[in-house]
């Protein structure tokens, strides 16, 4: 983590005035030296002031140490990409009910409801959240029924709804909950990722732990809303392409099938590992995610490797979200291939049958 100019200035006038102290110390013994050998019976005084000088200087010292220290650890935090802690999980991508509970008032927070149809959210929201259709993240091209809108139309959306370029999201679904991560795939894809977090368990945890909800729309204004696009977290046909066709053991990119098994067993890209998104939880109706070392366990039982990067796919591209966010969230460099099997099959690509992956 990179330190601010003010906390390096900071150490650095720290150091510079230890080291002047010690330099006049020195000065001052010396002339004292000399004074004592030309002032019998000065000597003994000069040593009980020096002694007292030392004292005073030692806590004068401590407390400049002290607010270096403070300094230095509230000095802002780098955000261009989501940190990922000692055991490299990007532990700020999930908040907890309770954070959220704490949090509803700060006026850098926008919660997002993200539903179906307004209906649902005007049945009962966490209070504050604002309405965020499906339909305004994703768009219907024809043959691949979920893709994402234009950036243009993406800006849109978030500046109406008051997500600032500084804004903290917290994202909720009630529709589905892999939808969640599919408006966190869209803000990370926008550049917002860094800022962005899923409410763990969702309403469901908020629910049952009998937290208000309400069914008033809040007021709010528009927020200026910049998107800095990462066109390598959605991955297209090609580089897909070259994953399936590379030879085992040489794949560029690891696959992950984020469907259930029965779907996976029907017919998946040759390579893919399958890692159904609903195992990531501890169930449907508790959709709190596992604990990181359970969430690892999984990987290794699916043959995840550490330090490769992950492509997810599904059939349409909601369930390959939530593993977006799941490879994410582990510290994995990730994509997620938008057309997903829906497109692959489209173009009559090769596929595997049965519990293989190749």
């Amino acid at each position: 983590m990179k330190r601010s100019g003010y906390s390096i200035l900071l150490q650095c006038i720290s150091l510079r005035y230890i080291v002047t102290r010690a330099d006049r110390a020195r000065s001052r013994q010396d002339r004292e030296s000399r004074r004592s050998r030309s002032e019998p019976g000065r000597g003994e005084q000069n040593r009980r002031e020096k002694s007292i000088k030392k004292t005073a200087i030692v806590p004068a010292l401590v407390s400049l140490l002290v607010v270096a220290h403070l300094a230095l650890a509230s000095s802002p935090k780098q955000q261009s990409a989501p940190a990922a802690g000692s055991n490299g999980v990007r532990a700020e991508m999930l908040v907890s009910t309770k954070w959220l509970a704490d949090h509803l008032k700060d006026p850098n927070v926008v919660v997002l409801h993200l539903a179906d149809n307004v209906s649902d959210y005007k049945r009962g929201h966490v209070p504050g959240a604002r309405y965020l259709a499906m339909k305004k993240i994703i768009t219907d091209n024809g043959p691949i029924s979920a893709e994402l809108p234009t950036v243009d139309q993406l800006q849109k959306t978030f500046s109406e709804l008051g997500v600032g370029d500084n804004s903290r999201v917290v994202i909720y679904a009630t529709n589905w909950f892999p939808s969640a991560a599919r408006a966190y795939f869209t803000l990370d894809y926008l550049g917002h990722g860094d800022k962005a977090a899923l409410l763990d368990g969702g309403i469901e945890q908020w629910l049952a732990e009998d937290r208000p909800v309400s069914g008033e729309t809040p007021r709010f204004s528009t927020a200026t809303f910049t998107p800095h696009v990462h066109e390598n977290f959605r991955a297209l046909l090609d580089e897909v392409k070259n994953d399936v066709e590379a030879k085992a053991g040489e794949e560029p990119e690891q696959i992950i099938d984020a469907r259930p098994a029965r779907r996976y067993n029907a017919g998946h890209l040759g390579g893919a590992s399958n890692v159904y998104w609903q195992d990531t939880l501890l169930s449907e109706e508790n959709p709190v995610f596992q604990s990181p070392e359970k969430l690892r366990a999984i990987y290794a039982s699916r043959g995840i490797v550490p330090g490769k990067k992950i492509v997810t796919y599904c059939e349409v591209g909601l369930q390959a979200s939530h593993g977006y966010f799941l490879a994410k969230y582990l510290g994995y460099d990730a994509a997620m291939y938008d057309g997903s099997y829906q497109e692959w099959s489209s173009k009559n690509m090769p596929v595997v049958k049965g519990e293989a992956k190749r």
